[in-house]
């Protein structure tokens, strides 16, 4: 179902004032790689499909990962390797978040902010993983960081499917105890969480005044881990909701009022059990808050650590999950299914894959296109 709105309308109506809204340059330029996605301004292509014989122009992407047109492939791509990565036991559900009190340090140097917070997650979890009093082996992670809340307001948060379980020095399987609990207390993890982040902002940020630091340790900060999933195809379908989420989807944009510069959007209220709301903001709010969202050039919001890490994945992954194959873990075996993409698939016929016959810029197609495809189709079928 297609969206009523998108990002990239609220973007086209204050697109005169968009160098002026921006933090920086990079910002400035994916909010306009956002707002000419799928437009002639990207050039377009023609794509024919085999089976039912359509013909169908369509406009470029701007692959832009903040773009909330772009994902969906990309998402279903991600999953279909990470089915061949997982292992055949439970995970948790993790999350750590920042306090508010860090925000404005996240809007100065959110590389290095958020680089300290995927550190000091792993490295809480290690400590707690290697002490024989808990687990005594090396756990799996994937990590996936979020900066917003609902209503578009900076909320720095890390969410971490971690194994219940790990691997022993050996290279054996240890499972961990316990049913539902998480493998650790989480206000041991939450103390040690805060002592790792602060202990490295020190170091990797100075000069910022101490009255920060007494409002970070005078503050509670939040662990939150949920029961584990029982198989691992509950992990990909929930990995799946947020590996490629962004801050706002187009389908979650309401209404945008032309005349008086306004945009509608739906929210849950979490301090009211998720309560379903509405917010409205000016467009030039809107693209201020949603522009915080933006990360960094290069910076890699999903990671792997421990077994699940790239230099596990050739060699002792594939091991390990055999060896994991012959055991009663509470679960089934690793997942094989591939759901089917519908990426480069006919949009008439659904089955047929496109095939493209001619690309054009930002001009637009030849005025002569529908007799080049004719003679290109007749070679296809040659």
């Amino acid at each position: 179902m297609l969206a009523k709105h998108t990002v990239a309308e609220v973007l086209n109506l204050e697109v005169l004032d968009l160098k002026d809204l921006a933090n920086t340059s990079w910002h400035l330029r994916a909010l306009h790689a956002i707002r000419k996605c799928r437009t002639q301004a990207l050039g377009g292509h023609l794509d024919w499909c085999r089976t039912c014989g359509k013909l169908q122009l369509q406009f470029n992407s701007c692959r832009n990962r903040h773009c909330p047109t772009c994902q969906g492939h990309k998402q279903q791509q991600w999953i279909a390797a990470r089915r061949q990565e997982l292992l055949p036991v439970p995970y948790f559900h993790v999350v750590f978040t920042l306090p508010d009190h860090l925000n404005s340090i996240a809007l100065a140097d959110a590389k290095t902010l958020y680089n300290i917070l995927f550190d000091s997650v792993w490295q809480t979890l290690c400590c707690f993983a290697k002490n024989p009093k808990h687990l005594g082996a090396k756990m799996g992670m994937i990590a996936v960081l979020h900066t917003w809340g609902q209503n578009l307001s900076l909320h720095p948060h890390l969410h971490c499917i971690v194994s219940k379980g790990g691997v022993t020095k050996s290279g054996y399987w240890k499972k961990a105890k316990g049913k539902d609990h998480f493998l650790f207390s989480v206000k041991a993890l939450s103390k040690k969480f805060r002592g790792l982040f602060v202990s490295k902002l020190r170091k990797q940020l100075p000069g910022i005044p101490q009255a920060l630091y007494d409002k970070l340790f005078s503050k509670k900060w939040v662990v939150y881990a949920k029961a584990p999933f029982g198989k691992p195809e509950h992990v990909i379908e929930y990995l799946g909701r947020y590996t490629h989420k962004i801050a706002i989807s187009n389908h979650r944009i309401l209404n945008i009022d032309t005349t008086n510069r306004t945009v509608t959007f739906s929210l849950k209220n979490y301090r009211n059990q998720g309560e379903k709301t509405t917010q409205t903001l000016s467009t030039q709010n809107f693209i201020k808050r949603f522009q915080n969202h933006i990360l960094p050039k290069g910076f890699t919001r999903i990671r792997h650590y421990g077994f699940l890490s790239s230099s596990w994945k050739k060699e002792k992954l594939p091991r390990l999950q055999l060896q994991l194959l012959d055991k009663d873990l509470e679960t089934t075996a690793v997942l094989t299914h591939q759901e089917t993409s519908l990426h480069r698939r006919c949009r008439h016929c659904k089955k047929g894959i496109l095939i493209t016959l001619l690309t054009f810029d930002s001009r637009g197609p030849p005025f002569d296109y529908k007799k080049i495809a004719t003679r290109k189709i007749q070679k296809y079928k040659n």
